[in-house]
């Protein structure tokens, strides 16, 4: 088809690439449909299926456009050949070069291009700690062939950054390049701002927006003050398009070898999982006197999931550590070096009508010193658990019905105390409940009776092979109040009206039956249940912000207290020792009890978030029987444009028998984001006041421009038996990666 003369869209003349910032995107033609083309020239001739095309010449098939000074188009043969500020524009894949000359087949979709600049826009992956940008991917050199989806450019160069003063160009003698799939150089010059940053003879880049491919990974280097340079390599396996395996050799010079290793697969749509085995093999620090301290060891994380099919699910995750003083030796997260804790659990659930079904596996490990064998451990091998949510059995009468059932072979081992492998506890618990509603206040009673059987006991810290029986009478009342609500009809920063809600609670708790509490075997808090006779009394303030019509809640303010009339719980309290009951562990996360008592503390909790990135959390105990103020933690972060402020605050005081004493500060302060141009600054920080030292500090510089980023840390632990200084620097490219000793899980930005 040849069409009458239209003039073309201004923003398809041909000519030299735009200034940067001018690259927004061209409307395409209206789109011919496939085997159909349009044409347009100051002068047409028609030879046959030939045509001649001259002065401001255009070609339009279904996908793509071409415009020069001459276009001869052969429309049998697809054949076509143009002259002269040639411009081309393959809309599909959002492709744009411009060049002297080119001959093309639009059929075959093989051509070559002489002189070309072209322009291709990157495939956004936006991911934590990953510099990105929506700068093109700019091309160009002395002559490029086009082979169906490949490119073959040669004796070019590529950047993403602003030209014609780019940050940095990737120089090739031949470029390969598939859009949306990779892209290799062979013998490539990485050139930052002129200088020759680094060589390889062969370099591959994933341009999949899931990239696998097998290959080496780029090798990094480090340094350490007390282990040494750390030199890393790493292999990227693709074993299939459902499996693969990263392996990473670390050197540490000063310490040994360390390897890690990430599994990951995806056996069917509906189950995947990642498995990761960090390990070092440590030659250990000489304390002289033939005498070498080793902290070698491993640590598997696992997780996963898969829909077994008729409504079983399976999930897992695996936690385990062969030494608590390896990972505080070895690793680079503060959080791992002071977490003391390792979790492991398998499950499979079901869920129906008002009924669930779970069958767990579960291990814990409590780690109490870094001392070999100096740990707590509870394995559940397995729990099986049958319950029901409450139901209402009968019509007109408000009675609701649930129970919860379990089945499990457990195992406790600590120092000096373990249980046999497979230790048996059965427990059984309907429960009954109804409500009544009188004069604005509900009345909620409920009554439970739960029996459970334990195959193993102790007797003065010594298991014994006898069974126990344990057979228990709940009944409980919750009294809730009217509510007192006062409105403001008086415009702040906060909105537009607030309202004032005081919300008044009490419940009364009663248990009985527990009368061998201490040969009781502890499991887990259900064995932690004992005689009690208390009232909870609550109080709770809220306020309440209305812009428009967008109401939400801007402060929470409760206050609560229990009263005990049993203060030795039914005899399972023991004097100047430290007791853990069901009961306290409900009202603080600190012990309270080395005595019979009354009273708990008075908990304080606290939460505000009186604007959009402004938030404060407070909470406290209050025991005036152990000194006014015991445990205090708070919380508050602001972001406020590219500005951002932590801080926190840790404070546990009071009788060293209960618990440990704590003065802990932590905060971090900023400016920027890890995509923001220009200069980024981070800072973050725990102090603890109790032995007047930092124990871990981190401070990031970073600076990013339109294409490219530059990151420098150093950060400092010191803690327990490590007093280590680390510097590390990276340089990210975007939508690319990043080179250098600083990894992204370890950025601030």
């Amino acid at each position: 088809m040849l069409s009458a003369q239209i003039a073309p869209p201004p923003e398809l003349v041909p000519g030299p690439p735009p200034p940067p910032g001018a690259l927004n995107g061209i409307t395409r033609p209206e789109v011919l449909p496939r085997g159909l083309w349009d044409s347009y020239a100051i002068h047409q001739e028609a030879d046959g299926p030939m045509h001649h095309l001259r002065g401001n010449a255009r070609v339009q098939v279904a996908n793509m456009v071409f415009e020069a000074e001459e276009i001869d188009w052969n429309s049998e043969t697809h054949e076509l050949k143009a002259r002269g500020h040639v411009y081309y524009q393959n809309f599909d894949r959002n492709e744009r070069i411009w060049c002297d000359s080119l001959t093309y087949n639009t059929e075959t979709e093989r051509g070559r291009f002489e002189n070309p600049v072209g322009i291709s826009q990157p495939r956004i992956i936006t991911r934590p700690h990953v510099l990105t940008s929506t700068s093109p991917y700019y091309f160009t050199g002395q002559w490029a062939e086009r082979v169906g989806e490949k490119y073959l450019l040669y004796k070019g160069w590529i950047t993403n950054c602003k030209v014609p003063n780019p940050w940095w160009i990737m120089l090739s003698p031949k470029i390969d390049i598939i859009p949306g799939d990779r892209a290799i150089m062979h013998k490539a010059l990485f050139r930052l701002k002129g200088f020759p940053l680094f060589y390889t003879p062969y370099f591959y880049h994933s341009l999949e927006k899931q990239p696998r491919h097998t290959g080496f990974l780029r090798p990094t280097v480090g340094n350490s003050s007390t282990l040494g340079k750390m030199v890393e390599l790493g292999y990227f396996w693709a074993i299939n398009r459902s499996y693969d395996v990263t392996y990473r050799f670390q050197d540490f010079t000063s310490r040994g070898f360390g390897h890690h290793v990430d599994f990951r697969g995806k056996p069917s749509e509906r189950a995947d999982f990642d498995v990761v085995l960090f390990g070092v093999q440590d030659r250990g620090v000489d304390l002289g006197g033939g005498n070498i301290d080793k902290s070698g060891g491993y640590r598997l994380d696992a997780a996963g999931k898969a829909d077994l099919g008729n409504g079983f699910f399976l999930r897992g995750q695996i936690d385990y550590l062969s030494s608590f003083k390896f990972i505080q030796s070895f690793t680079q997260s503060f959080n791992e070096a002071i977490g003391s804790e390792s979790n492991s659990l398998i499950f499979i659930t079901r869920h129906w009508d008002y009924y669930s079904f779970n069958a767990a596996f579960d291990r814990h490990q409590n780690f109490q010193t870094a001392a070999p064998g100096d740990s707590i451990v509870i394995r559940k091998l397995p729990e099986v658990e049958f319950l029901s949510r409450d139901q209402e059995p009968f019509q007109r009468v408000p009675i609701w019905i649930s129970f919860d059932s379990a089945a499990a072979l457990l195992q406790r081992t600590q120092p000096l105390f373990q249980t046999r492998a497979f230790t048996p506890r059965v427990d059984f618990q309907p429960h009954f409940m109804t409500a009544f509603h009188v004069l604005g206040i509900d009345l909620v009673p409920s009554f439970a009776i739960r029996e459970t059987a334990y195959g193993e006991t102790q007797q003065n810290g010594q298991i014994v092979s006898h069974d126990l029986n344990r057979f228990v009478r709940e009944f409980s009342l919750d009294l809730i109040l009217p509510s007192l609500a006062r409105t403001f009809n008086k415009k702040t920063f906060l909105g537009d009206k607030l309202k004032h809600v005081i919300e008044p609670r009490a419940s009364f708790n009663y248990v009985g039956g527990v009368e061998d509490f201490h040969k009781i075997i502890l499991f887990d808090q259900n064995d932690l249940l004992t005689n009690t006779k208390e009232v909870e009394l609550s109080l709770t303030n809220r306020l309440y912000a209305k812009r428009g019509d967008d109401v939400r809640e801007v402060l929470t303010w409760q206050l609560f207290q229990r009263r005990y009339f049993d203060p030795t719980f039914g005899g399972a309290l023991i004097p100047g020792q430290s007791n853990v009951f069901l009961s306290t562990i409900e009202v603080s996360a600190f012990p309270f009890l080395d005595q019979a008592r009354t009273t708990s503390p008075i908990v304080s909790l606290l939460r505000t978030s009186p604007k959009s990135g402004l938030g404060f959390q407070w909470q406290a105990d209050y025991d005036p029987g152990h000194g006014g103020l015991t445990d205090s933690g708070f919380d508050a972060d602001v972001r406020v444009g590219k500005y951002f402020l932590s801080a926190g605050h840790n404070l546990v005081r009071g009788n060293p028998l209960l618990r440990p004493n704590a003065n802990q500060v932590r905060g971090q302060v900023g400016w920027g984001n890890e995509n923001r141009r220009g200069w980024n600054f981070g800072f973050t920080a725990v102090y603890d006041y109790r032995v007047g030292q930092m124990q871990f500090a981190t401070t990031q510089i970073n600076y990013n421009t339109d294409c490219c980023g530059f990151s420098v840390q150093y950060r400092r632990f010191s803690f327990g038996t490590r007093n280590e200084n680390q510097f590390q620097v990276a340089f990210s490219v975007a939508n690319l990666g990043s080179f250098g000793t600083l990894k992204k899980q370890e950025r601030m930005f």
